[in-house]
């Protein structure tokens, strides 16, 4: 699968990632948080954390749990970008997103955002969505607050020593709570 970005597209295909696009999508998250493409990148985190974002053990992890899906998006055939939803009773979870740096800026991020709303509301019901952010990442939280979400307050600590999520830079790391309630007649 072709992985070299384009501008935001206008047509876009969803489907759930599967085994075979392991790579791909690691290439992917990779390119959006922790590349060299990244570091001009806004959602670049690494002033905050160093090494790996993810690996293909973690993103098949996420292909293969229960209640969870991985949705790749695509644009002519190039992967643009990618996000996790994970059932969670009343509520689903938003994770492993990913755009492309060479894909943002054009609203795409807006984009797959609001279609994992609708599928979270559509196929699972969910009242909620729910996603963590490191808390130093001011921008990326008020870009999701412009999107409706809301601060909880409510932290959980960084796994320090585990590298699977990165190297921290700093000892103050922690993941916030942000959560928006999905309206059922949307």
């Amino acid at each position: 699968m072709n992985t070299a970005p384009h501008p935001a597209p206008g047509q876009l295909t969803y489907r759930d990632a599967t085994g075979e696009d392991v790579k791909p999508l690691v290439a992917l998250v990779e390119a959006a948080y922790r590349g060299k493409d990244a570091r001009a990148s806004w959602t670049s985190e690494a002033d905050l954390l160093g090494g790996q974002r993810t690996d293909e053990r973690g993103v098949l992890e996420v292909i293969e749990a229960p209640g969870s899906r991985l949705i790749m998006v695509e644009a002519d055939g190039v992967l643009v970008a990618c996000c996790q939803l994970e059932h969670r009773g009343p509520a689903a979870y938003f994770g492993m997103f990913a755009v492309h740096p060479d894909a943002q800026g054009g609203g795409l991020g807006k984009r797959v955002i609001a279609e994992a709303e609708r599928r979270a509301r559509a196929e699972w019901g969910a009242g909620e969505m729910h996603m963590t952010v490191i808390i130093q990442r001011e921008d990326l939280i008020a870009w999701y607050e412009r999107r409706g979400y809301r601060r909880t307050g409510q932290l959980t600590p960084f796994p320090y020593g585990d590298e699977r999520y990165g190297i921290p830079q700093r000892d103050d790391l922690a993941f916030e709570l942000l959560v928006k309630a999905l309206d059922q007649d949307a």
